[in-house]
């Protein structure tokens, strides 16, 4: 049954329907860029509404297609299967026809405007917890296959990138030296003043010095160099690293038969984890040195400080930070290469894997240092 008759310049369009859901758009003449948008138009009205139906394009009268005819056939094309339907493109030229096979409907229909719809709740707790079981595994496999490169380096020093591992330890250790002495200074001028007010009603102020050097050699020192990391340099590893992921560069790597594990990303953990226990110690002198200055306030002699400094020092607090360091190294640089190499595409992938590097090695360092701060009080250490 004939529906309707239209011209379009050097274009034809005639709109044919059946009853049995099937509407067939015969196109004649030239698809270009003068005639495609008024053939739009007609075949936008010829298959309006969310019917589910077979289009049919018969094309075999069209003579030439430039890039908005290609464009056209797409859209029809997109519009049929958004609405559930199926689309036939009949007659094309076979140059057409090959190039037209090059595009995939169903990635062009991934960006078309969808309607968002309400998702239940129960719907909505299941699909965040499969993404963070998914993302668990991802981990597990990744601290798997990082451990055993780890291991196989040490065991093979040669095998190391010794230039990437110096370069590494200097832009994570050397080069944050400043950021994390002063975040640590103030920090530990701010812990004096607070404590100092909470204690002078009882004349213990001295005891301040204490409580400064205690909470810098075992929490504080090793924590907060630990979250500076984490936003510098954990976010540097996922950049880079996801930088080279979009531009091909670790496809490269492979396609050459080198494994980025160990090729990437034992350099990058090897470097941060042999500086991260000299930015601590920094850390924690500067943290202390802070509290003296807060502390010269309190009309007590800097030798009555650094008497209760010594004091305080033992051996097993400093060791205590220490530790904990080198952990919260492993977890900041091996966060970091994993989500870079787990960058997708889009120019919005690669601030993404950044983001997600630093919220996802802070989340671990609090989880770490609260499972070593138990272990730790339980073996009395």
């Amino acid at each position: 049954m004939k529906k309707s008759d239209h011209t379009g310049g050097s274009a034809r369009l005639d709109v044919e329907g059946s009853g049995n859901g099937v509407v067939t758009l015969r196109v004649a003449g030239d698809l270009t860029n003068a005639t495609v948008p008024e053939l739009w138009t007609q075949a936008e009205a010829a298959l309006s509404g969310d019917t589910k139906r077979t289009v049919v394009v018969e094309a075999a009268g069209v003579k030439r297609i430039d890039g908005a005819g290609m464009a056209w056939l797409l859209k029809v094309g997109c519009r049929a299967t958004c609405a559930g339907g199926q689309v036939d493109i009949r007659g094309l030229a076979p140059e057409y026809l090959k190039l037209l096979e090059r595009f995939d409907l169903t990635e062009y229909r991934a960006v078309q405007p969808l309607v968002r719809q309400a998702v239940p709740v129960p719907e909505q707790v299941g699909r965040v917890t499969a993404h963070l079981w998914d993302d668990f595994q991802t981990h597990i496999g990744f601290v798997g296959e990082l451990t055993e490169s780890l291991v196989r380096a040490l065991l093979n020093p040669r095998s190391i990138r010794w230039r990437d591992l110096f370069l590494a330890a200097e832009r994570t250790g050397a080069d944050a030296v400043p950021i994390v002495a002063l975040i640590c200074c103030l920090v530990g001028l701010v812990l004096a003043f607070q404590s100092g007010m909470a204690m002078r009603p009882y004349g213990a102020e001295i005891y301040v010095a204490n409580l400064v050097t205690i909470a810098m050699l075992r929490e504080l020192g090793p924590l907060m160099t630990a979250i500076i990391l984490s936003g510098r340099s954990g976010a540097a590893y996922a950049a880079e690293l996801g930088t080279m992921k979009v531009n091909d560069e670790v496809a490269a790597l492979t396609t050459m038969g080198l494994n980025p594990v160990p090729f990437l990303t034992v350099p990058r953990v090897l470097g941060m984890v042999v500086t991260i226990p000299f930015l601590t110690m920094m850390g924690n002198i500067t943290g202390i040195l802070g509290g003296a200055l807060m502390f010269l306030t309190l009309d007590y002699p800097m030798a009555a400080y650094f008497k209760q400094v010594l004091s305080a020092a033992e051996p097993r607090h400093l060791l205590s930070g220490l530790v904990k360091s080198v952990f919260f190294g492993l977890t900041i640089s091996g966060v970091g290469c994993m989500r870079g190499l787990q960058t997708a595409r889009g120019s919005s992938a690669v601030g993404l894997s950044a983001t997600r590097a630093v919220v996802t090695a802070i989340l671990l360092i609090v989880i770490l240092d609260a499972i070593f701060g138990t272990l730790f009080y339980f073996l009395g250490f």
